[in-house]
């Protein structure tokens, strides 16, 4: 006996419901190969003003060793999924550029109110944190700086919100290309590891947060 009408119906919408969530993840998956071929600017099809300079193709944090200040591996991709800005030091030195960048992501992860939870900041080197020198004689809130062989210290009173890792020197000239040549620059990181935008002193603070405020409105995370 064939299948009555309203018993087909009710089958096919069953597998039209099925469907969709494979469809999705077919055509998330083919847009993000052309991202990261950078044969696509995903961000600029869907229409963002965005301020930052977008990194194409994107590069991926979870390909490379991160480690704490104990050593220990930390896989970017075992964090709780939070879009993140990261700031780059090389050679053990934090001097004007690096400082004004902590004290400057600082004051916009804060400004962000109640999305501050869906944020995190990352400060990211070749060298750990107790063999840097902060090489300023004032910080960016016109307090004194503390002494050179105190960053470590710097960093877990006034920057409680942030986790400093490290890679090895090789990883983090091909990870931080643009540091090479400015020493302000810094990157927004998607909750899936992805290098998407990055960020120079010559970007306003309130054009980043525009940027933050879309992607958290827009991308999730």
């Amino acid at each position: 006996m064939k299948d009555s009408s309203p018993a087909r119906s009710n089958r096919m919408i069953l597998l039209l419901i099925g469907g969709i969530p494979v469809t999705m993840i077919l055509t998330a998956t083919w847009l993000w190969f052309f991202v990261v071929r950078g044969d696509l600017d995903l961000v600029g099809v869907l229409g963002t003003a965005n301020r930052g300079m977008l990194v194409q193709p994107p590069r991926q944090l979870n390909e490379l060793t991160l480690r704490d200040e104990t050593g220990a591996v930390v896989a970017f991709s075992d964090l709780e999924p939070r879009w993140a800005m990261v700031i780059p030091a090389a050679g053990g030195h934090c001097g004007e550029s690096c400082e004004k960048t902590l004290y400057v992501t600082r004051q916009i992860h804060v400004a962000m109110g109640k999305e501050f939870n869906r944020l995190r900041r990352l400060y990211i080197s070749d060298h750990s944190a107790q063999d840097t020198q902060l090489a300023v004689s004032a910080l960016s809130d016109g307090h004194p700086a503390p002494a050179a062989n105190a960053f470590a210290k710097y960093l877990a009173t006034e920057h409680r919100d942030l986790q400093g890792l490290t890679l090895s020197a090789l990883d983090y000239t091909k990870l931080f290309p643009e540091y090479g040549t400015d020493s302000s620059v810094w990157y927004l990181v998607d909750p899936a590891g992805w290098i998407m935008m990055s960020y120079n002193d010559q970007v306003p603070y309130k054009d980043v947060i525009a940027d933050l405020k879309f992607l958290l409105k827009n991308y999730g995370g």
